[in-house]
């Protein structure tokens, strides 16, 4: 329950009202607790509490049961037991404006990234590559930018992978070696995360991370993503997270303290965020979740320990609810000590102890002050949700569905000329070209081959010339001798008989030697 005097009400413990002041709310926070003892609940009051504020929220939905807080509650005997513990006489049951919201697209509108704009850090980490793997996908992506080629979907990413293969010596030589080995290894990884449905996520239209800070009625707008099959995946579900967090850091303006966030994020299942990130990946999300608090955004982390958060990141959540925690084993009893170490010790009870005896709907509580500095942690009941508990039916998912502002902007991908088309058609134009070479260079070559017919000609001129050549000769040595010719008429018919003998046989030669040729061709 929200009101200006009394802040974001959260919970009550003996000395009155726990609420998250206003201006702390982006300072960050983490509830925390083992499975079912009420962290549900807990992540959904302080939802409609933010709403109730005007704060738009973003939550993942595990199993179904945050929809409920689209649809207003019912009195029942266990909440009308509660009530004077609150000091509460008549709760208004009330839903909050919600969108729902599913990367595969089946139950809400489709949330998409393009692959570039995913980049090849959170994509390596997606697609589990070690670090010669990295580093050529990050050559891809740097080749692709100084082509000017759009990464839009795993399809355009195949063939940058392939292109860049191709051209590996090029590449080796300016940027390191790309092996084929690691080339395949990333396609097989490729192959793997389509066969998952990641190939619904990347494409167009891309998601606008402003759709999710939107009001309705004076009231923020609760978008829920539909997680359970996503869950499936948890590689997938914490890089897809981290991306819409990365996106938020990159897009927002510097806005310092607001009096209220200007959003509040939910990371459900947390640990998953930090099982199998690089060291370098942790900088980065240790980067995000220390800054992103001045652009007015505030993030709240739900796992079942603490430790499952690395101390860097969990020094900087100032907000707390720890639900119970069970110790059977000396590990456990290790994990709810350092637990208990994490509050600011109340002298009235000792923190562990008191974290292991907690009731389904009680916490340990500690928001920050006005100064910004950890209250002392108390002992509390979290108050009941005002909307249903619970799931709702498919009919009336479908229902919000198709009545939210931004239905059908996200329903129809679009595959506009990325780098796919554009290498294609570069391949299909350097075929083309090679083609018209080699049939250029045949033609050259045809023509300086002499045909059949110059040559009979060439044999039949050349054998002429030497006839003539000869009777000259003749001719000539006889009118110096001063020898006469027996029969004139003779000498005509054997010089022309010569002639054409001489070039008979140079033409079946010629003959001869061409059809021979073309039969052992």
């Amino acid at each position: 329950m929200y009101d200006k005097e009394r802040g974001l009400y959260v919970a009550h413990c003996p000395n009155g009202a726990l609420s998250i002041i206003g201006k702390m709310a982006n300072r960050h926070g983490l509830i925390a607790g083992a499975t079912g003892t009420g962290k549900t609940v807990t992540l959904q009051v302080m939802a409609e509490t933010f709403c109730q504020a005007g704060i738009p929220c973003f939550m993942a939905d595990m199993k179904g049961d945050l929809s409920g807080i689209s649809q207003a509650g019912k009195m029942s005997g266990f909440i009308e037991k509660r009530l004077p513990e609150f000091g509460i006489e008549n709760p208004e049951f009330q839903p909050c404006p919600v969108r729902f919201f599913d990367v595969y697209g089946e139950q809400g509108h489709p949330m998409r990234a393009t692959v570039s704009q995913m980049g090849p850090q959170l994509l390596s980490r997606l697609l589990g590559l070690n670090e010669t793997q990295d580093g050529v996908l990050n050559i891809v992506f740097r080749v692709a930018d100084e082509r000017g080629l759009l990464i839009l979907d795993l399809k355009d990413l195949r063939s940058m992978l392939d292109y860049v293969s191709q051209h590996a010596k090029e590449y080796t030589s300016q940027y390191g070696n790309v092996s084929s080995a690691s080339v395949g290894a990333i396609q097989r990884s490729l192959l793997q995360l389509e066969a998952q449905g990641a190939d619904k996520f990347f494409g167009e239209p891309s998601f606008d991370i402003f759709d999710l800070m939107q009001t309705e009625g004076g009231k923020g707008i609760m978008n829920v993503l539909a997680a359970d099959k996503l869950m499936m995946q948890p590689k997938l579900y914490s890089t897809f997270l981290l991306w819409l967090l990365s996106e938020l850091y990159s897009s927002l303006p510097e806005v310092g303290d607001l009096p209220l966030p200007k959003l509040v994020f939910f990371f459900d299942e947390a640990h998953m965020l930090f099982d199998g990130s690089s060291k370098a990946l942790l900088d980065k999300i240790e980067q995000v979740i220390r800054l992103i608090r001045s652009k007015g955004v505030g993030i709240y982390f739900i796992t079942q320990n603490p430790t499952d958060i690395p101390e860097s990141i969990l020094g900087q959540l100032g907000n707390r609810v720890q639900h119970a925690l069970r110790a059977y084993t000396p590990k456990d009893q290790k994990a709810v000590k350092t637990a208990a170490d994490t509050f600011r010790p109340n002298p009235h009870f000792k923190t562990d102890e008191a974290i292991m005896n907690l009731e389904t709907g009680e916490a340990l509580v500690s928001f920050l002050d006005e100064k910004g500095a950890p209250s002392m942690v108390e002992r509390a009941k979290i108050l009941f949700p005002l909307s249903q508990i619970g799931a709702i039916t498919e009919g009336q998912r479908l229902d919000i569905i198709k009545q939210s502002r931004i239905y059908g902007k996200y329903d129809n991908p679009v595959d506009r000329e990325s780098a796919y088309e554009i290498l294609m058609r570069e391949a299909a134009q350097n075929e083309l070209e090679v083609q018209d070479s080699q049939e250029e260079q045949a033609e050259q070559e045809k023509k300086k081959k002499p045909g059949i017919m110059s040559k009979v000609w060439k044999a039949v001129l050349t054998a002429i010339t030497s006839t003539l050549a000869t009777l000259l000769g003749t001719w000539v040595s006889d009118k110096v001798s001063g020898k006469k010719t027996k029969s004139r008429k003779s000498a005509k018919e054997r010089v022309v008989k010569n002639a054409t003998s001489a070039a008979t046989r140079t033409i079946t030669k010629e003959l001869t030697r061409d059809i021979l040729g073309n039969l052992t061709k």
